[in-house]
């Protein structure tokens, strides 16, 4: 059984992409019009119905790696994804969130690894630049295919911290209080546990990335 939790932020998700996707609609209606019978977007219609509503892939932000390659979030559908936010001057939580993704990747089967990329995505564009996310995860052994760091606008890192249910706050120049939540996604976009706290018990997190990833064995 769902908790309650996830049930409430899957409402809260399905909420944050339906307007997205209504004002997409509405920027994209000229150009419908201009389309002929002959269906020549067939393939892309196809892919966007294959999404799902509760998909964060209907997300149309962009996004920036640690190796300066430009990426939207549809770009990662097919794998299973272990998302957390962070920012990489952070003393406190931060490294212990860290510590949790890199125990939850250490701990994983074998066998799955290769259907699982864990996200770190930054509240703190500003600062974190693609070099400065490309530092952090050499400082910290996250160096792997697996491991992906993102950045992007402050409205676009707003909107998906709403996604995951991630409240954060600037209280000083270089410190930020935010939510500390490590967050699951099926090979679909869509959210299928969560993990609250720092320094937790991540057995329950671990078993439902693995099965999960053992569907797309």
């Amino acid at each position: 059984m769902e908790s309650n939790s996830i049930l409430s932020i899957r409402r809260s998700l399905k909420l944050v992409l339906g307007l997205v996707l209504f004002l997409l609609s509405l920027q994209s209606c000229d150009k419908k019009k201009g389309e002929n019978k002959s269906g020549e977007n067939k393939s892309e219609e196809t892919a966007a119905k294959s999404i799902s509503d509760l998909s964060i892939y209907n997300l149309p932000s962009k996004w920036t790696s640690q190796d300066n390659k430009n990426i939207e979030m549809v770009d990662l559908k097919g794998k299973v994804l272990v998302m957390v936010m962070i920012y990489t001057s952070c003393k406190s939580a931060c490294p212990r969130l860290v510590a949790d993704m890199r125990n939850i990747e250490y701990h994983l089967p074998d066998n799955i690894k290769k259907n699982v990329k864990l996200v770190l995505v930054s509240i703190d564009p500003e600062i974190d630049t693609p070099k400065k996310l490309k530092a952090f995860s050499i400082e910290n052994k996250m160096e792997g295919d697996q491991w992906l760091f993102l950045r992007s606008t402050e409205e676009n890192t707003r909107e998906f911290a709403a996604v995951l249910a991630v409240n954060y706050k600037k209280i000083s120049p270089m410190d930020f209080s935010h939510s500390n939540i490590i967050s699951v996604f099926n090979a679909e976009g869509e959210l299928a546990f969560q993990q609250e706290g720092i320094g937790v018990n991540s057995d329950e997190t671990i078993k439902k990335i693995t099965e999960e990833a053992n569907k797309l064995n």
